[in-house]
């Protein structure tokens, strides 16, 4: 069993919550039997510890918040994670963390130009994708699910992109030996992300129809395009033991 501490970075809406739970209860469904966690609730001002020592991983969290606009909880945080790997502790950023641990490094956040990604997606892994061990087992495109406005700009420097799509080039990225982003959501099954959607259907139709597609049409597509993506488990799967 090994002990993993799981900073949230944020809440989901309440219908979410209400049908599928809160985002830390995904990372603990699908690590069912081989973690154990520890959360702490940063987005809310939780006090991080002096060192991660007694743990043997670090993850965090998507958010409704963004590292285009920092806050002092996303410094310390961000300095908490950077720490640990440089004490010998892997590190696991999902979506908003990805970006936090980008930004740590020297990256710039930004709104993505081409607009929201979210529901089922495909990315594809990189050549140096295909050989790291967060991906070990995995074919050279995978389907995952993803929800996020914004992005890595680019990669910052001393870091490898590890996958991309045609939405965001910087699906994923290793930072060193210890510290893996990924912007799409491992964690994530198809009924939250479904759930995902309902909760923002209104939002979904004004960027839609702002980009000229016909009323209704883009999340019933969404809905209709949702699958398993059993990769996403794989993933969280393959840090534990392998990072660890």
């Amino acid at each position: 069993m090994k002990n993993v501490l799981l900073l949230k970075a944020g809440d989901a809406a309440n219908a979410v919550k209400l049908s599928v739970g809160d985002y830390e209860h995904w990372f603990v469904e699908s690590l069912a039997g081989g973690c154990r966690f520890d959360i702490l609730h940063v987005h809310r001002g939780a006090r991080l510890p002096d060192s991660a020592e007694g743990y043997d991983a670090v993850m965090m969290t998507g958010s409704p918040a963004s590292v285009t606009q920092p806050e002092p909880w996303m410094e310390r945080s961000a300095e908490f994670m950077v720490n640990a790997a440089a004490h010998g502790l892997p590190v696991l950023g999902v979506c908003f963390g990805h970006q936090l641990l980008a930004y740590a490094h020297g990256a710039r956040v930004v709104r993505n130009t081409h607009g929201r990604e979210i529901g089922t997606v495909e990315v594809a892994l990189s050549e140096a994708g295909r050989e790291d061990p967060l991906f070990h087992g995995l074919p050279e495109r995978i389907t995952v699910q993803a929800t996020h406005e914004d992005i890595v700009e680019h990669p910052p420097d001393g870091a490898t992109v590890l996958a991309g799509n045609a939405n965001t080039a910087v699906q994923a990225l290793a930072f060193g030996p210890l510290i893996r982003g990924v912007q799409f959501h491992p964690e994530v099954h198809p009924a939250a992300m479904r759930a995902l959607i309902l909760a923002r259907a209104d939002k979904l139709e004004v960027e839609a129809t702002s980009r000229g597609h016909a009323p209704g049409e883009r999340v019933n597509r969404l809905l209709a395009g949702l699958a398993p993506t059993p990769a996403g488990r794989r993933i969280l799967e393959n840090f534990v033991e392998r990072f660890t």
